[in-house]
């Protein structure tokens, strides 16, 4: 029999899993690894990372597509397309399926500027986790995608991942 979510919330691991969640959002290093700053060609808004990145996966997506994406609603996500337009990163282009919507897509400069900001981060972590055993990073990895799986099964918008996850 499943617990409820108040028995949850009363679980000692519970209670400890929500303080080190809240610590991770509070530390820079997952954003600027050992507060460095990224090279002028790799540094990117963090939406901006974030809708680029899906893009990259499901190709060229409307402003309502990402809002769905994202539960964001349209006039943030926008906000974030518009930025990303005037910084040259993506551009705005015909439905290639012939709909009425816009849609944005990747331009080579967003699509460098994207990879470069990801191989930024992925030596930060490389970094932060030199000391891990391998065995321990693929185990965190694999919870941490547990999670989220978790997370986007509960909001209904799962984000496409090229390997599957044991979610459940």
């Amino acid at each position: 029999m499943s617990e409820t979510r108040g028995q949850q919330a009363t679980r000692p691991e519970v209670a400890e899993l929500e303080q080190e969640l809240m610590l991770v959002g509070r530390h820079s290093a997952l954003r600027s690894p050992y507060g460095a700053v990224p090279e002028p060609d790799a540094r990117l808004e963090r939406s901006a990372y974030i809708l680029l990145s899906r893009i990259e996966i499901d190709g060229p997506m409307s402003i309502g597509q990402l809002a769905d994406a994202f539960g964001l609603d349209t006039s943030t996500v926008n906000r974030q397309t518009a930025a990303m337009l005037r910084g040259g990163l993506a551009e705005r282009i015909s439905d290639p399926a012939g709909g009425m919507a816009r849609k944005l897509r990747i331009t080579p400069e967003g699509e460098r500027r994207m990879h470069a900001y990801r191989a930024w981060v992925v030596a930060g972590l490389g970094d932060l986790l030199a000391d891990w055993p391998r065995q321990d990073v693929a185990a965190f990895s694999a919870f941490l995608a547990r999670f989220n799986e978790a997370i986007e099964r509960t909001e209904g918008r799962p984000w496409p991942r090229d390997t599957g996850h044991a979610a459940g």
